[in-house]
């Protein structure tokens, strides 16, 4: 989760903090040693970070005779984070520590074309009432996906197309008013390829995350760090043409997406013209477990037109991952064997010979902890650590 943040010499406070986030605890000796600084530096160093709660001192290391030597470790409870996933119909809402892990959560059902100020105003409540429930300490920010493109910069949404209402909203300046803490707002399904990328890949540098659901999304990790694009809107998958969407109509506007022939509501859509009733993503997911062979058909269907068009991602991406993840990801491995079967039909054996394949393993949490890892990368980023103590 955070070997990007280690640094190649400590030459802050912030950097001697990289040098601990690895888990393993360290004497002042072996961190003098480590770093190349002197030890009255690194004595004035762990002092701070102690003050900040940061950095824990653990007795009982091995000594050369006299007092045993203090040990120093990462304190991940010294902070929490504020995190959470929203899709089109749901939200994850959790509370994290520094490393990540859940220490109160609550799926939501809500309605995103309800607009940002009763969605926000329903994360804030939740939030409040999570923290009710941990122990007290600092908030170290706020993290939250959306289904859509957003500016990361910025943090605001551009242009999402099922988001009315949302676009340029000011999404990081209305948590801020409630917590006062740093707002990093990112699209979902890049959150969910951070999760996935921390939780349960963390040695894959070329990765896919697809998220299939209500919508169809993707998320990039490149060399080991998320792409997003110049505006933020890379892995848009859902509104690539698909090479059987015809002239079917995407809420986008356009015609043919990925989206409106693979999506949950058009699967559902296929299946209801031929009298089974299915109204969502939940539907088809029920009908293909108890085995219905027009639903299982569908779904396998859908998994080819996604491949169809990842085939394409892997040729120009070259992954060594893909995880398949979302609602429909339920449905099991009709799904995936949909995908395979494109994938490996259209394209080159050298971009596929070591591809993997695989479902999420973070599942309904990849895109909460994806957003934790996002504040905490900025958290505890050299830069910000430093500034808290100057």
């Amino acid at each position: 989760m955070y070997d990007h943040l280690t640094p190649s010499a400590a030459g802050s406070p912030g950097q001697l903090l990289g040098l601990l986030l690895d888990g393993t605890p360290r004497t002042r000796a072996e961190l003098t040693a480590e770093t190349g600084l002197a030890r009255s530096t690194v004595r004035a160093r762990l002092d701070a970070l102690l003050d900040l709660g940061l950095v824990s001192d653990r007795p009982g290391g091995v000594s050369t005779g006299g007092r045993p030597a203090g040990r120093f470790a990462f304190n991940a409870r010294s902070r929490a984070v504020l995190a959470a996933e929203l899709g089109a119909t749901h939200a994850t809402v959790a509370v994290t520590d520094l490393n990540g892990v859940v220490l109160a959560r609550r799926p939501l059902r809500i309605a995103i074309a309800d607009g940002p100020d009763a969605v926000l105003a329903c994360l804030v409540e939740t939030w409040r009432e999570l923290l009710a429930d941990v122990p007290p300490v600092p908030l170290a920010g706020v993290g939250i996906g959306l289904p859509g493109p957003v500016e990361h910069s910025s943090g605001r949404p551009n242009h999402p197309p099922i988001m009315p209402g949302w676009d340029g909203f000011d999404v990081p300046a209305r948590a801020f008013a409630e917590f006062g803490v740093p707002v990093l707002v990112d699209n979902e399904v890049n959150l969910m390829a951070l999760g996935e990328h921390a939780r349960s890949f963390p040695d894959a540098d070329h990765m896919i995350v697809v998220k299939v659901a209500t919508g169809i999304g993707s998320g990039f990790i490149s060399n080991g760090v998320l792409h997003r694009g110049a505006v933020g809107a890379a892995g848009d998958l859902g509104h690539v043409l698909a090479p059987h969407g015809g002239d079917t109509p995407c809420h986008c506007g356009n015609t043919g997406c990925l989206e409106a022939v693979a999506g949950g509501p058009a699967i559902a859509a296929s299946l209801r013209a031929k009298g089974i009733e299915a109204h969502g993503n939940a539907d088809v997911v029920a009908l293909v477990r108890s085995g219905n062979l027009e639903a299982s058909h569908a779904v396998r269907q859908a998994g080819r037109d996604i491949g169809d068009v990842l085939a394409g991602c892997v040729s120009m991406f070259n992954p060594s991952l893909i995880v398949i993840g979302g609602a429909l990801a339920a449905a099991g491995e009709m799904l995936l064997a949909g995908v395979r079967e494109s994938i490996y039909r259209r394209s080159l054996p050298l971009a596929t010979g070591n591809l993997r394949i695989v479902p999420s393993q973070a599942g309904e949490d990849a895109g909460v902890l994806g957003a934790a890892v996002m504040v905490v990368q900025h958290a505890l980023s050299p830069v910000v650590v430093d500034r808290q103590l100057a």
